[in-house]
């Protein structure tokens, strides 16, 4: 599906679906409870789609209602899947479910979409398998799925990286399964508050964890040790905030986004922090749980946000939203330490050079970094561009065409959107974003 997304100005309230992270955590975690649970408000969306399924196939029964899902898991324990775990286009659900698959005594084979079969791996392995693990890539000399993997898992002390949250967060997972300490240390530990979001579900659940709440760099869990069964409303989505969010500031609109998630459990929240040390005047108001925008303006008015230094080591996944606002922001943006962008559904640091390129922004990269010389949005045109089947990359294009003036932006396999805001176009354009959605 193609997407026109054409000037304009957006203005009323909107609400935002729920969390893709916390809803993937919950579908593990449910898969790992002691009894039924019940996760209330998910994200309907592809991926946790994906989750569900993956679930199901190590022995969960899921039942699937509007606003509502419920899980059992399997009677006796963990099952060995009887057939390959296809994850979709989820690099949470690979990564956690691989290390869930190594605490059993049978081999499990994962895969995925074409994207998938192109992420790391290897490194996740290669810990399971100090563990005690088995576990390869099927491709000699690539690092990705299809993997298969055999436990169980014993307790020790491993080390990672830590650029990858997913592979710490999976590990930990696991812990509480196995018996003994199990510690991972981290060398740079990146994607920090979605580390914190593992373990407050873990303790929650009733897992004790024992880690540095500042550094993160260490974490020390004790098994076995059950998993509580859980009734949760999983929060809004602050990933998902900041495509509408930036939609406002750069069109000039005045704009009420509901629902706001206000725990602080969410990293990309820190958008807010960016946007407005920018100079966007956006308003959190957390007794209502609303963030309004009020940048409205007159037509050819000049757009207020400057150019900055932002790093962006906590929430990566912010970057394509960012990125858009610095090329109608005046002066060098440079949204920095984001590495990690290279490693999710596509190499979003270079994807989104290039499409931002075709649009008219001068923008460079380096191998942690993207630089974007903004000048207030002069200069950007209409262009056709292409989302590369990155769900991120898609809204973030369709965001700014809402800001260009000429005959309209129009991007490319714009339906990927899905896998983390079913609808958003349609929900966009009751806020008067008038996008045009054609079928190929």
């Amino acid at each position: 599906m193609n997407v026109i997304a054409k000037k304009t100005q957006l203005s009323g309230n909107i609400s935002v679906p729920g969390s893709k992270s916390h809803t993937i955590r919950a579908g593990i975690f449910s898969l790992l409870a002691s009894g039924p649970s019940i996760i209330r408000n998910p994200l309907e969306s592809a991926d946790c789609f994906s989750c569900m399924e993956a679930i199901q196939a190590f022995g969960a029964t899921v039942t699937i209602e509007p606003g509502i899902w419920r899980v059992t898991p399997p009677k006796g324990g963990l099952q060995v899947p009887a057939r390959v775990v296809d994850v979709g286009d989820s690099g949470s659900v690979l990564y956690f479910i691989a290390s869930i698959a190594a605490t059993l005594p049978g081999w499990s084979v994962l895969t995925g979409n074409a994207s998938i079969c192109t992420r790391p791996i290897s490194a996740l392995l290669n810990a399971l398998v100090e563990l005690g693990a088995e576990g390869f890539t099927t491709r000699p000399g690539i690092e990705a799925p299809p993997a298969v993997i055999r436990g169980p898992i014993t307790a020790g002390t491993i080390e990672l990286e830590g650029n990858l949250s997913q592979h710490v967060s999976g590990i930990m997972m696991a812990a509480p399964r196995i018996t003994g300490t199990t510690v991972v240390t981290l060398r740079d530990p990146k994607e920090t508050p979605f580390l914190q979001m593992t373990c407050d579900w873990l303790e929650t659940l009733g897992v004790p964890v024992s880690y540095d709440r500042k550094k993160l760099n260490r974490f020390e869990i004790k098994g076995p040790c059950e998993y509580q069964p859980f009734d949760q409303k999983i929060p809004s989505d602050w990933e998902a905030v900041a495509f509408p969010l930036v939609a406002a500031i750069i069109t000039g609109s005045r704009l009420t986004i509901t629902g706001i998630d206000c725990s602080g459990g969410q990293g990309d929240a820190a958008i807010v922090d960016i946007l407005q040390e920018m100079g966007a005047d956006i308003v959190l108001n957390e007794s209502t749980k609303e963030l309004h925008v009020n940048s409205l303006r007159k037509e050819n008015d000049p757009i207020s946000l400057i150019g900055g230094t932002f790093n962006c080591a906590g929430y990566p996944d912010a970057v394509p939203a960012l990125a858009v606002a610095a090329c109608f922001a005046q002066g060098k943006t440079r949204l920095v330490d984001i590495a990690v962008c290279r490693l999710k559904e596509t190499d979003r640091i270079s994807l989104m050079r290039q499409e931002l390129t075709r649009l008219g922004a001068t923008a460079i990269e380096g191998p942690d970094w993207l630089e974007i010389q903004g000048k207030g949005g002069i200069g950007l045109h209409s262009a056709v561009v292409d989302s590369h089947n990155d769900h991120r990359i898609a809204m973030a294009l369709a965001v700014a065409g809402l800001a260009i003036p000429g005959d309209g932006v129009v991007v490319q396999n714009a339906e990927c959107s899905d896998v983390s805001f079913p609808h958003f176009y349609e929900i966009m354009n009751t806020i008067d974003a008038g996008f045009i959605c054609m079928n190929d």
